[in-house]
């Protein structure tokens, strides 16, 4: 797919603060596509994590950036939700941030995706200026974009994207969603339609955790799936080892959708934290206000060790994560795809003597 000549169709998601080079290193040498979650990292931080990977393997590998948008907060949006925060921010020692300073790395990032020459640059929450796009084409760069329903793909087709990850409901983290209104679509549903309507290669996401999940993405059309929780509790990932616990202890029924920590809709754990400002969301900032307002909170909590006070995202099939190395992960992956695409068979085959 997309000449990068990786032996799995599987990439693994680029979660912004979870992934470390060594989590993206040790899924290229295992033969599928590691990204890097760059969102919230400085240009600077962004060409050191670049560079940490590539020496750590010469694959193909990914960066996402998150696309920056215009931040409207409605008077006393903040000084409500600071009000909300207090209890919360004083358990940890910290106290509110009064005037949240907003500020994007973005065209700096872009600068040392095309300088490092970077395989494939994906986007999160919108779609980059057309004069980016060009510039990162021009350079050899493949351009990815994030799409929660089919209007969202097709956009992201009109721009120029040469693939689109079509992100299901079922994704742990962030929906990438840039269009009004916001839609919960499950994968499922979602993926064949999109197949339908565009002609680059789509990237299933939501939900998938082992190979009989990747297999039937496959099947409905994508061209490789993308995979979040699975990689976020191995060896490698950056996640806090209260987070990778939580997920491997959890249910389904455990998740929740919230915008408590960062104004901007997301799945993960439910816990105290998110269970406080339940029915308050309406009283937050948007996003990034909200992410600024509670960093310290988020940040403190993880050296605390207060898991009801962190952002514990996880996709919606928890109970088929496993603790292992990537490595032992990809290994699983391409046993369990291969023998669901080879059941599949047998099973249409079987199907069509039956109805002859």
């Amino acid at each position: 797919m997309l000449g990068l000549n990786i032996k799995l169709p599987v990439w693994q998601a680029p979660m912004a603060g979870v992934t470390t080079p060594e989590l993206v290193a040790a899924a290229c040498r295992s033969g599928v596509l590691g990204s890097i979650g760059a969102g919230y990292l400085s240009g600077e931080k962004t060409e050191e994590f670049i560079q940490r990977v590539k020496k750590q393997t010469n694959t193909p590998f990914s960066v996402n950036l998150f696309v920056p948008g215009p931040v409207h907060a409605a008077e006393g949006q903040v000084a409500k939700a600071n009000k909300l925060l207090a209890p919360y921010l004083e358990e940890v020692g910290r106290s509110p941030v009064a005037e949240p300073v907003i500020s994007s790395s973005f065209e700096e990032q872009l600068a040392v995706v095309v300088q490092e020459k970077v395989e494939v640059c994906s986007f999160t929450f919108g779609l980059p200026p057309q004069a980016a796009i060009e510039e990162l084409k021009n350079n050899g760069i493949i351009t990815v974009g994030t799409a929660t329903t089919v209007d969202e793909a097709k956009a992201c087709e009109k721009a120029g994207m040469d693939a689109i990850v079509v992100q299901g409901s079922e994704a742990g983290g962030h929906r990438g969603t840039f269009q009004a209104p916001e839609n919960m679509i499950g994968l499922m549903s979602l993926l064949p339609q999109v197949v339908q309507e565009v002609s680059v290669p789509v990237v299933a996401a939501g939900g998938l955790m082992n190979g009989q999940g990747v297999a039937a993405a496959l099947c409905l059309g994508a061209s490789a799936a993308q995979m979040g929780t699975a990689f976020l509790v191995t060896e490698e990932s950056g996640a806090h080892p209260l987070h990778k616990e939580a997920v491997l202890t959890a249910s389904e029924t455990d998740l929740v959708y919230t915008k408590a920590f960062t104004g901007k809709t997301a799945q993960g754990l439910s816990n105290r934290f998110t269970e406080g400002l339940k029915g308050q969301e309406r009283e937050l900032p948007p996003y990034p206000l909200q992410h600024v307002l509670t960093a310290e909170l988020r940040k403190k909590a993880g050296e605390l060790n207060k898991k009801e006070l962190m952002s514990l995202w996880s996709g919606q099939s928890p109970r088929l994560s496993r603790q292992q190395t990537v490595d032992e992960l990809v290994r699983k992956l391409e046993e369990e795809i291969e023998e669901a695409l080879f059941a599949a068979n047998g099973v249409m085959q079987n199907a069509k003597r039956t109805n002859r």
